[in-house]
């Protein structure tokens, strides 16, 4: 840089300092900074200067960078008391330009160099709560949070991710109580991330700013294991302690971490000096990351707050920001908290002065209370009694549990108002960007047929591969372990082709998991040890075996889907890389990882911290939660789960897979055996999903306040969790005994019943329902949809016809389930807007989509013409998965008025404000398709008459509001 550059980037670092707390006129900004810097200084504090930089500048320009900062910050910040316009928005930035005194030129030259960030922001569902936490209260003691942010982008996180993770954390402390004030209140509140998402990054925030804020301790519960807990202590120990506060003046050599690499080469967090000898306050360890909370000696004199002002409450602010903070990491056990709370009752300083926050990882194992209340006998489970005597004994602890499954939390009885029910606050974080969760795993809602699908546009067909066991019990093992190599040498060829550093990609594993019991993996790891013994890399044999493999898989997925990573031509150009990845993995003679629940063997193998790890990890339970498999690239599956939550939690495929996303792959068994049931889990997993998209969606639509009041607090969320595979539950059996669904309302979205009987006397009731319908409709009509950002329109045919509220009433409640419960919520909906006196519904369209072809055509039992038929299966058990499909539905949801103009005639010569859509599909399962296509007749016991229904978009109650149901409280029942 040239020393009127230096200069021009000081200036605007002064002048945007100036600006704190709101956008303020920049010409007058740069000329106060440029007084002291003499007349060189006067030209760049003119608007041309700047505009004239911007025509030259690159993205990642330091002053493009610093001004990406501090627009993101303007651009996201909630409840600006100097804007009216939404957070994130276009109308937010135009205001921030507007008060920054801009040229239009200079101000669209900034906005392409740094686009409004258009993430997904955080949801929070939440009571009423008395603001404190303020741009104005935090300002003046961000020592750790601003500590923390530097760690995060000196880590390579973007401007806009720390300022998402600024505003989502935000969101949480602004919840808890005021730490100065008089009066002692103890909130409670959840946080939902996603499976290895960054969840400890936000409550590490969370933690910064809580005790920036004034919290004094702070006690994070690390999981219910050793390797867990020491994880998370670790983690917060680089990130947020800091090297001074843990050393406290020992020797370098006399630190806990004095082996960690990372310590040794300066990764770790340095305060310069002790934070309290420079302006701040002193983190204080009570556990280190080989140890966990001891009783203390001395009187637990290290537990003791210092008073400034003896006469004067700790929480006093004068008392209370210049005493230093305690913080410990405890695993989840009960004799540890024993010692934790014997301690406490010890501490000389009164426990209802201290401002405590409790921070409960993995929130929904071993903390909730898994006995039923209602039982006279009931007492609380040990962790979950423990939790609550903490709690009983701080008047001032603030509890904020965190976790991807939260579905076990959201079913604690409100009234018990010892327990950890988020009465509070539930926070959902959005998805990251660069995240690989579940969905990418699968074509959820395609608009492409699936025998159009390819690498390049299926989720499955790239990354998934079917587990279909042969008599040996071992179909696809040896294929997944060439994977493993494939990859390992496909990572060696991008590091010495893209000139990435070696640590780059420094680990690449392997995850095998079938079962939960220790003996099984310990046969299993010797299985891997005889296939890697016989595998022949340095041989003929398994060069070919893995030229076939990358010809026929790897290369082919790479191509489409390696972005600007580097992609071998051929095996040939790949081939040299592969004996380095051999050697990298087996070179020990020890190409396997045991981790497990073993007391005998030690996880320091496992240990990602200390050295890069090439192996192939063979494990049960203590793979399924909270344990990060670091360059899990292959993945072996097949451990059969019954509910949703520990289903969800063994998926330690998902994560962030920066270098080499294109190359993961899952082998996932699609016929695993359950007792006398045949269990598809890669179809759970995609079951598991649209549960989580529902309850995420259900929490953003509710999120809106009406009338300054939220539209639902977290005591009525339970009914929102949604069960689409009714052998998978949302959570353990002993953790659901708190919900009931009365009512849901969906206005302008697509509701699709999928719980249809197997019964022959049901169906064809059901179809004779529905017959004169379908012989009352008009010929076929040619309907389509196009949305801006795709290519092609969604279109097809269908017949026609129009029914009265009280006609599609009568039809739906005369219908069969096999189960009344998915449908109730909705049923009782639709008579609430098919009421005269309601004014919220004139009709409803009936459309049944016909074929363009006259394949799968038929009679309908008596019908007197033919209708086109759609081949669905059930999910093993009574409910179908999706039954329409996603192009039918772009059409109906405009008639229904929830979407714009899509360009179509037809389509919009239906639309009527107060009008629904019915879609019919006459279903036929697979046992009767043969004789469907043979006689083109179907008996009516043999068709499924499955409906979908969009309720017109403004079908809404006056108040606003959407949901109307009950929650199970104890103390009402």
């Amino acid at each position: 840089m040239t020393h009127t550059d230096t200069l021009r980037l000081q200036l605007h670092r002064s002048a945007l300092a100036g600006m704190v707390n709101r956008p303020k006129k920049l010409s007058r900004a740069l000329a106060y900074q440029a007084e002291d810097e003499g007349p060189e200084a006067e030209p760049l504090t003119r608007d041309e200067d700047f505009r004239s930089v911007l025509r030259n500048a690159a993205s990642t320009d330091q002053l493009v960078e610093l001004w990406r900062k501090h627009l993101t910050h303007w651009d996201d910040a909630e409840k600006a008391e100097w804007s009216d316009t939404e957070p994130g928005t276009d109308s937010r930035r135009e205001e921030v330009l507007s008060s920054l005194g801009l040229a239009p030129e200079t101000a669209g030259l900034l906005t392409s160099l740094i686009p409004v960030p258009k993430a997904s922001s955080t949801v929070v569902i939440s009571d009423t709560f008395t603001p404190w936490y303020t741009p104005q209260s935090a300002q003046g003691r961000s020592w750790y949070w601003s500590a923390y942010s530097r760690v995060l982008e000196d880590k390579g996180w973007s401007a806009e991710a720390v300022a998402g993770l600024d505003q989502a954390t935000d969101r949480v402390v602004e919840r808890l109580a005021d730490p100065t004030a008089e009066a002692a209140y103890q909130s409670k509140g959840l946080v939902v991330g996603h499976v290895q998402s960054g969840k400890t990054a936000n409550f590490t925030g969370v933690v910064a700013k809580a005790v920036d804020a004034g919290y004094r301790l702070v006690i994070v519960l690390g999981g219910t294991l050793n390797l867990l807990r020491a994880q998370t202590q670790r983690r917060l120990d680089m990130e947020l302690v800091g090297r001074e506060n843990i050393l406290r003046g020992a020797a370098q050599s006399e630190s806990d971490y004095a082996d960690d690499p990372a310590w040794i080469n300066g990764g770790f967090l340095s305060h310069g000096a002790m934070p309290s000898a420079l302006g701040g306050f002193d983190i204080v360890r009570m556990t280190t990351r080989d140890k966990d909370y001891h009783s203390l000696d001395q009187g637990i004199a290290a537990l003791e707050a210092e008073k400034q002002e003896p006469s004067l409450p700790l929480h006093d602010p004068r008392n209370l920001h210049r005493s230093h903070a305690r913080l410990m990491v405890v695993k989840k056990n009960k004799s540890v908290l024993d010692k934790l709370l014997r301690d406490l009752n010890k501490i000389r300083t009164p426990l209802s002065e201290i401002p405590v926050l409790i921070i409960d990882d993995e929130s929904d194992e071993a903390s909730v209370n898994t006995a039923n209340r209602r039982k006279p006998d009931a007492t609380r489970t040990a962790i979950n009694h423990r939790i609550a005597e903490l709690l009983r004994m701080l008047p001032r602890a603030q509890y904020v549990g965190y976790t991807a499954t939260p579905f076990a939390n959201v079913f604690i009885d409100p009234s018990d108002s010892e327990d950890i029910f988020p009465k509070d606050f539930i926070v959902a974080l959005p998805r990251p960007e660069g995240y690989m969760g579940v969905q990418d795993f699968h074509d959820l809602d395609s608009p492409v047929a699936p025998e159009d699908r390819t690498v390049a546009n299926s989720n499955e067909l790239a990354h998934v591969r079917d587990i279909r066991l042969s008599d040996d019990g071992r179909a696809g093992l040896r294929e997944a372990i060439d994977m493993f190599v494939l990859t390992g040498a496909m990572k060696l060829y991008r590091i010495d082709h893209d000139a990435l550093d070696d640590r780059f990609l420094l680990h690449h594993t392997m995850l095998v998991h079938e079962s939960v019991r220790t003996k099984d993996h310990y046969e299993l790891s010797e299985l891997i040890n005889r296939l890697w013994e016989g595998s022949g890399y340095n041989g003929a044999s398994g060069h070919e075996r893995l030229r076939k493999l990358f010809d026929s898989d790897v290369a082919p997925v790479s191509r489409v889907r390696a972005g600007s990573w580097s992609v071998p031509e051929t095996y040939d150009d790949l081939a040299p890389y592969v004996g380095a990845a051999v050697m990298r993995v087996g070179g020990d003679e020890q190409p396997t990882i045991v981790v497990n629940g073993d007391k005998d063997k030690e996880y320091g193998e496992a240990d990602f911290d200390r050295r890069p790890l090439w192996k192939i990890i063979v494990g049960g339970q203590k793979l399924a939660r909270g344990f990060t498999v670091e360059g899990l690239t292959v993945t072996y599956y097949r451990r059969r789960a019954n509910n949703a939550s520990t289903l969800m939690q063994m998926g330690r495929w998902f994560g962030f897979r920066e270098g080499y996303r294109d190359l993961v792959r899952l082998y996932v068994g699609r016929g695993e055996k359950a007792g006398s049931r045949e269990i598809d889990l890669y179809e759970a997993f995609e079951a598991i999903c649209r549960d989580e998209e529902s309850f995420r969606s259900q929490l953003e639509q509710y999120a809106t306040w009406v009338d300054g009041r939220p539209q639902v607090t977290p005591a009525d969320v339970p009914p929102l969790v949604a069960q689409h595979l009714p052998w998978l539950l949302p959570t353990s059996k002993n953790k659901m005994y708190n919900t009931r669904v009365v009512e849901l309302a969906s206005p302008g979205k697509w509701e699709e019943p999928t719980a249809y009987p197997t019964d022959s006397s049901d169906l064809a009731h059901n179809t004779g329902l529905w017959l004169p319908v379908l012989e009352s409709l008009d010929a076929a009509s040619t309907f389509s949809y196009h949305f801006d950002t795709e290519e092609h329109e969604r279109s097809f045919d269908a017949r026609t016809g129009l029914l009265g509220p009280a006609q599609f009433l009568e039809l739906a409640d005369s219908m069969r389930w096999t189960t009344d419960q998915q449908f109730a919520p909705l049923l009782k909906y639709l008579h609430k807007i098919s009421r005269p006196s309601a004014g919220m519904l004139d009709d409803w369209l009936v459309l049944a989509p016909q074929h363009t072809t006259g394949r799968r055509s038929a009679h309908l039992g008596g019908s007197s013409r033919t209708y086109s038929w759609f081949a669905r299966a059930r999910r093993r058990e009574a409910a179908f998965g999706a039954v329409s499909e996603p192009r039918h539905r772009a059409a109906a949801l405009r008639i229904a008025g929830a979407l714009p103009l899509g360009g179509n005639r037809t389509t919009e010569a239906f639309v009527r404000e107060r009008r629904g859509v019915v879609t019919l599909y006459p279903v036929v399962e697979s046992r009767h398709r043969e004789a469907a296509e043979e006689s083109n007749r179907i008996s009516p016991e043999k068709v499924v008459l499955a409906f979908s229904f969009v309720a017109p978009a403004s079908a809404r109650s006056s108040n606003g509001k959407v949901v109307w149901f009950t929650t199970v409280d104890s103390a009402k029942e």
